[in-house]
């Protein structure tokens, strides 16, 4: 059986990888000549429904991880409420990429996520991640 650190490594290891990958999503560059942040998610949403189902898929894994890291189903449901709402209105030409731009669903997600396991666990207590 592993120590524990290596789980407490496991468990920080896979919080900055999900919160990389949502900043990747939402927010990795500014766009030019303001303070506006965009990521792929944005940038995928100028070609409706096919930019943002691309973009769908990978929220849904930032979801499906929440579940392995052993986030109640209320607050999987906001998540997941969270990502639907970015494909459907995201889904509009137009104004799906400004709503894209703004909403920014994976980073509400993963600080929902931090928020949860703070409250759980506090801040030296870490949870083992598990199977799904």
């Amino acid at each position: 059986m592993a120590p524990r650190t290596a789980r407490v490594h496991d468990y920080e290891a896979e919080l900055a990888r999900l919160q990389k990958l949502a900043d990747l999503l939402d927010s990795r560059w500014r766009i030019p000549g303001t303070s506006i942040p965009i990521g792929l998610d944005g940038i995928a949403s100028i070609v409706p429904v096919i930019g943002d189902s691309a973009t769908g898929v990978v929220a849904a894994y930032l979801v499906a991880q929440a579940a392995r890291l052993g986030v109640p189903r209320s607050i999987l449901l906001r998540m997941a409420g969270n990502v639907g709402l970015d494909w459907a209105v995201g889904s509009i030409p137009v104004l799906g990429t400004l709503f894209d731009i703004g909403f920014k669903a994976n980073r509400r997600n993963m600080r929902l996520l931090r928020e949860h396991l703070e409250r759980e666990h506090g801040s030296t207590a870490r949870p083992t991640l598990r199977r799904v």
